[in-house]
């Protein structure tokens, strides 16, 4: 009962924390980061594009006070763009001066043979770190006090580029073959972000907790309005609001995400606008929606939702 209590009175405490970074989690947020720190475990977090996957791995390195490592996933990606690349520029000066340095180096050798195993000393210099160039995944094993690892939009990579991110998922440590198994001495906090755009492979889930974001309701919609924009007005937050979560109804070929809620009261706040009126909504409906098709299509629409907005 004990154990339960304090593990309640953590996520609570996680909670306000993330408030305190102008994060609103929600409980099952809270939970999912409170047991990812705890069994040391990625988390896949999946949901519509604007909900605040990203935003919450960024929250979380604030948090933490750890930096936040970014790997922005792409179609075609591969280990030289996400793991390393060598520092070829800096090995060729090097050859340069060995080449310059041959003769003086075999001049006492007996032997060709000598000759050549002196020149294989330098094999493992050559293929050192010191010639490593780290990209984002060995940035965040190799960060002496740990960091939060976002590798954004896990769903736009291959199913190849899935199956290269398993070892490090697994144990925090990848596998160089020039130097060996490179292993984080503080393992990383690793948000994996999906879109839902493909299905995300079995092994990769295994190894991760699971988290799916939706759109918020209107409370919590109104709460993250709030502490983002502190000086809107309270009856036009409610307007707006509601105002978004009705058009998330309608048959869209983009919803609002809650970061155009943000932007879209943004907008109105500039303008001025105390509260929702047809001809201010219909001038800044392009910050809310962004094709053309779907502005037309709740255009019309404007009058019944402003007044379902204001009552």
């Amino acid at each position: 009962m004990t154990e339960t209590s304090n593990a309640d009175s953590a996520i609570t405490a996680l909670k306000e924390a993330l408030k305190g970074h102008d994060y609103i989690a929600s409980q099952n947020i809270s939970t999912a980061v409170y047991l990812a720190q705890k069994l040391s475990k990625p988390i896949l977090v999946e949901g519509p594009p604007g909900v605040g996957k990203t935003e919450l791995a960024k929250a979380t390195a604030l948090l933490l006070d750890k930096p936040m490592i970014r790997l922005q996933c792409y179609e075609g990606l591969d280990e030289s763009k996400a793991l390393y690349e060598w520092k070829y520029g800096k090995q060729l000066l090097y050859t340069q001066v060995l080449k310059e340095k041959l003769s003086e180096l075999t001049s006492n050798s007996e032997s060709l043979k000598q000759s050549v195993e002196k020149l294989h000393e330098f094999d493992d210099t050559f293929f050192s770190t010191q010639f490593l160039e780290p990209r984002p995944l060995l940035k965040a094993l190799w960060a002496e006090q740990g960091a939060v690892l976002l590798i954004d939009e896990i769903d736009k990579s291959d199913l190849e580029f899935e199956a290269f991110l398993l070892e490090i998922l697994q144990d925090y440590q990848i596998s160089i073959p020039e130097i060996g198994t490179v292993k984080s001495t503080v393992p990383p906090v690793v948000f994996l972000t999906s879109n839902n755009t493909r299905e995300i492979g079995d092994a990769l889930k295994r190894r991760c907790l699971h988290l799916y974001i939706p759109f918020p309701d209107s409370k919590l919609e109104r709460e993250i309005v709030r502490s983002r924009i502190p000086n809107v007005e309270e009856t036009l937050e409610k307007q707006i609001v509601t105002f978004v979560q009705e058009v998330r109804e309608m048959d869209l070929k983009k919803v609002p995400a809650v970061s155009e809620t943000l932007d879209w009261a943004k907008a109105l706040i500039l303008l001025n606008a105390h509260n929702l009126e047809t001809n201010i909504v219909r001038s800044t409906l392009n910050v809310l929606l962004k094709f053309q098709d779907d502005i037309e299509h709740i255009e019309p629409e404007i009058p019944t939702l402003i007044r379902s907005a204001v009552r």
